[in-house]
């Protein structure tokens, strides 16, 4: 009877064990399928209809600068179990986490507005108003937090953001010419201007400022510790892989198709994109499969920028910041400011406020932030996190130069960008 008891136990503790994962994996699936959002999807798809199958190898690069630009706020997050605003304000003082957390709010709400735009069009494409998917998608986006606990939060965020692999469909439907893609990895046309430009918005972009508070706010509001490094760095790296692809996927079925037309219309939104599509794999169908993945990527980006903005700020005002705390006088801020943030969003484009020079002013100042995150991010790692946990060595070096990169290819974008606006 003894020996049964132990072996019990010891199948019990294998099965913990084994599914272990499950309760670590989340927070790099959620910020890497909300990284390719509405915007970042047309984006993909007016690089391959532009640039055909060249644009492949960049987005490629951004794979490995992605991870560990990520993998540094999980081990952050984990070690110090404080999130991103929290370590500025006491490490540099409440004037730098001030100001982190009043450029982060700013982006946030510009980005929540591409999202709202986005979650709009996908209603216009099948003929329903903006007055009606607008408020639904608020009222979805503003209850989910009041739903008990993060991690419920995160599986619905990763089930809504799961819509963006319904694309994958349209890429059987084309059948891409593999030779045509072989090439395209082969050729780049850097003498071209406007092609190092869509290169360097592409590397600009790939670090949203606001993924950065949302992963090691994730990570700790998860609770998860030192033991759970190792899967936490899995889930990112998937995450990553995941992201890059869906981009992938975009930019090769627009350059499959579109790209191979000499196409001269515009796709700067969901029903140009449908229509630009339409000819290949039918009306109905291109709809069905950009709605999908406009729509997930939408949502689960509106979701994770409002819960980053929320936390950067929150954190730098030292309040009670948990999605597993409920609401009450202590959490009351918390739960306004993210609130605020959805509602605000959806205001300015169901009043059709001006938008364009925003969303300029937005980029601009993404292009800002993003060195200062960035900057901050590589001094953390190196002054708050015991050396057992900190990079060595050629990574360490390797991580550090590419940040640099990224942070150049940001500043570079201010200037172009400005001169539009």
């Amino acid at each position: 009877m003894q020996i049964n008891i132990t072996k019990k136990v010891q199948v019990k503790k294998g099965k913990v064990s084994k599914y272990q994962w499950l309760k670590v994996w989340g927070p790099g699936l959620i910020v890497m399928l909300a990284d390719t959002d509405a915007g970042c999807l047309i984006t993909a798809a007016q690089s391959g209809a532009q640039w055909g199958y060249t644009i492949i190898l960049p987005q490629i690069l951004l794979i490995p600068i992605l991870y560990m630009a990520q993998e540094m706020t999980v081990r952050l997050g984990i070690v110090t179990h404080k999130g991103h605003g929290e370590l500025i304000r006491e490490n540099f003082g409440t004037g730098w986490a001030w100001l982190s957390a009043g450029t982060l709010a700013i982006s946030a709400i510009g980005a929540l507005l591409t999202e709202f735009i986005g979650i709009a069009g996908v209603g216009e494409l099948f003929g329903i108003s903006k007055w009606i998917t607008v408020p639904l998608a608020t009222i979805l986006l503003v209850g989910i937090a009041f739903i008990g606990s993060y991690r419920r939060v995160e599986k619905i965020g990763v089930v809504i953001g799961s819509a963006e692999l319904a694309f994958i469909i349209a890429i059987i439907i084309i059948r891409p010419s593999l030779s045509q893609m072989v090439q395209g990895l082969i050729t780049i046309p850097w003498r071209h201007s406007s092609y190092v430009y869509l290169v360097a918005a592409n590397v600009g972009a790939v670090i949203m400022p606001w993924m950065i508070f949302y992963q090691q706010g994730a990570v700790v509001d998860k609770r998860l510790d030192v033991h759970s490094i190792t899967k936490a760095r899995h889930d990112t790296f998937v995450g990553t892989l995941i992201t890059q692809g869906i981009m992938l996927i975009f930019v090769i079925a627009f350059a499959a198709t579109v790209g191979n037309r000499n196409f001269s219309g515009s796709l700067n939104s969901v029903s140009d994109l449908a229509r630009a599509l339409s000819p290949f794999i039918g009306s109905m169908t291109a709809k069905i499969l950009i709605g999908a993945s406009i729509l997930g990527g939408a949502m689960v980006a509106a979701l994770v920028v409002a819960l980053a903005g929320t936390w950067g700020i929150t954190e730098v005002l030292n309040w009670k910041h948990s999605l597993n705390e409920p609401l009450n006088h202590k959490t009351a801020g918390f739960y306004i400011i993210y609130a605020l943030a959805h509602i605000v969003g959806a205001v300015l484009v169901l009043a059709n406020f001006e938008l364009v020079n925003m969303a300029v002013a937005v980029e601009v100042m993404n292009a800002l932030l993003l060195p200062i995150v960035l900057g901050f991010l590589l001094v953390l790692e190196a002054k708050v996190i015991p050396e057992e946990y900190q990079m060595k060595g050629i990574y360490k070096w390797t991580v550090t130069i590419l940040c640099i990169i990224v942070m150049v290819f940001g500043m570079y974008m201010i200037g172009p960008v400005a001169n539009i606006w």
